[in-house]
């Protein structure tokens, strides 16, 4: 530990790759946290029982602070580097928590959760960061994806742990379940004390004996000498030298040419994964199950839980494959599938539903139709298998890793805050669409996912395999609006290669001196 990280820790590199994915988790738990109390009496009271636009603001509260803690994160991961901004979102996160088991009004549980949000916001860019830097180019993808694995595990645990609780009569059946969510936080922030910085941003703050040896820690078994740890450290260096003299790191770099394009795929990506519906189906799914006529509090928790287990199922192959199917054909296929099974429940609900009253509220739903209750409950399952099979876990590893050292954390950052803005729209604005257009709702979203098919299919170029520093020669190729003409292999080069890119880069810098001294 005299490294001031484990090298026992940094030497394998799926520990050293996930643990800080328990920073996602907790944009999981947030999840569940509402999604689990929005049929729960005592919460209904305790908050003055919040119609649809009250209770759409109380949710968007958390995407609102999430907003304002990725943009932090541009400047916090640059000054303070990845590792303690990983550490200070945990304990953010403590604080947020607090503050939300302990709300008595309205007013303290929405600054309760904006706090919370601050921290999500915080993890959400950092963590696919960190990990982009710090993992190998073979599996990246893989472990970045993990990031939407820990998401989908804090929605379930969160979700059992409301579940048992809503058995309690009383407050307590949604203070204790608030209150037990700020442990996982306090485990990633004193546990990521003993994880390593990430290289990249020590080289790029002239620390680079500290990276070599964590590369090699992390790559080599510690041999410093490893073709991998070398390759990488070479690359890293002259990347960093290079983007040195392209000027100051500003958020004028990201409207420079070469640049903007990659920021409006990151943000749109981030965009599009939030307009594909996947938030009716997490942050309201209660609502949703009701509209197709499931009736009882318990049945549709229990239904609602199915759901929440195949998100985390159905994630696991993504994770496995992410790197071998590539991050394109994992984008195309689930935004069609996404699409096809919004536009069957939308469907189903007009054709079969009425505006109806449940616990007093004016609601479309579908009554004496059992067959078609079970065919939407159905197709919603399928809805979220196909989200958590491709757009979950590549919308948070393609941004993380298209973007040159010089940029990186702002971009990142600025794309998880478009992840936000949609967020916080569509948390505030489902409850009353449901409300007032009903099942028209469904064929929005359906809608939007045919676009991103459209988006995805001429702009977004592969990018699996490559170190982040290949990944420069992908975007060089040019095709803008033909991204199926970028291949898999552009990019790919050895250390030889690289040493040999890198001589001739400083002959050109020696013959272009000369000619100016003569």
């Amino acid at each position: 530990m005299g490294k001031g990280y484990s090298a026992a820790i940094a030497a394998n590199p799926y520990i050293v790759g996930s643990f800080a994915c328990i920073g996602g988790g907790l944009f999981g738990l947030d999840i569940s946290s509402m999604a689990g109390v929005l049929s729960n009496d005592a919460y209904k009271k305790a908050f003055n029982f919040p119609d649809s636009n009250a209770q759409g603001a109380i949710v968007a509260a958390m995407p609102a602070g999430s907003f304002v803690g990725a943009l932090a994160v541009s400047k916090l991961a640059d000054v303070i580097g990845r590792k303690r901004t990983i550490i200070l979102a945990g304990w953010i996160w403590v604080i947020g928590s607090i503050l939300q088991c302990a709300s008595v009004n309205r007013g303290m549980l929405v600054v309760g959760r904006i706090v919370s949000g601050l921290s999500v916001g915080i993890a959400s860019a950092i963590v696919p960061l960190y990990q982009s830097e710090i993992t190998a180019p073979s599996i990246r993808g893989r472990l970045v994806s993990l990031q939407q694995w820990s998401i989908t595990w804090g929605i379930l645990i969160q979700y059992f742990i409301q579940f048992g609780c809503s058995y309690i009569d009383g407050v307590a059946s949604f203070r204790i379940p608030w209150g037990l969510q700020m442990i996982p936080a306090i485990i990633l922030s004193l546990g990521m004390l003993v994880f390593p910085e990430s290289p990249r941003w020590l080289v790029d703050h002239d620390r680079e004996t500290e990276a070599l040896e964590i590369l090699a820690d992390l790559h080599g078994g510690g041999d410093t000498n490893n073709e991998l740890v070398q390759l990488e450290f070479t690359e890293i260096k002259e990347q960093v030298r290079f983007e040195r003299t392209e000027g100051a790191k500003s958020y004028l770099d990201l409207f420079r040419p070469g640049i903007l394009r990659r920021v409006m795929l990151g943000a749109s990506l981030q965009m599009w994964s939030q307009l594909s519906g996947m938030n009716i189906m997490m942050y309201y799914i209660v609502y949703v199950f009701q509209g197709a006529g499931l009736s009882g509090r318990r049945g549709n928790l229990i239904a609602s839980s199915v759901q929440y287990i195949l998100n985390v199922v159905f994630t696991i192959p993504a994770i496995i494959y992410i790197d071998k199917w590539g991050r394109r054909p994992m984008l195309l296929v689930g935004t069609l599938l996404m699409g096809f099974w919004l536009f069957l429940v939308g469907g189903l609900q007009g054709g079969f539903g009425a505006w109806g009253d449940v616990d007093g509220d004016r609601v479309w739903v579908i009554s004496g139709h059992d067959g078609i209750t079970k065919a939407i409950i159905c197709f919603s399952y399928l809805f979220v298998c196909s989200f958590a099979i491709t757009m979950g876990p590549v919308s948070w590893t393609y941004p993380a890793e298209i973007f040159p050292m010089r940029v990186r954390a702002k971009a990142v950052s600025v794309s998880t805050a478009a992840n936000w803005v949609f967020n916080f729209a569509l948390a505030w604005a489902v409850p009353p669409g449901l409300s007032n257009i009903a099942w028209k709702t469904y064929f929005i979203f359906g809608t939007f996912n045919f676009a991103a098919f459209i988006h995805i299919l001429f702009m977004f170029p592969e990018t699996a395999g490559r170190t982040l520093e290949e990944i420069e020669d992908v975007f060089a190729q040019g095709h803008v609006f033909t991204a199926w003409n970028v291949k898999r292999h552009v990019g790919k080069k050895t250390l030889e290669d690289v040493k040999a890119d890198a001589k001739h880069e400083v002959h050109e810098v020696e013959s272009h001196d000369e000619k100016s001294q003569a």
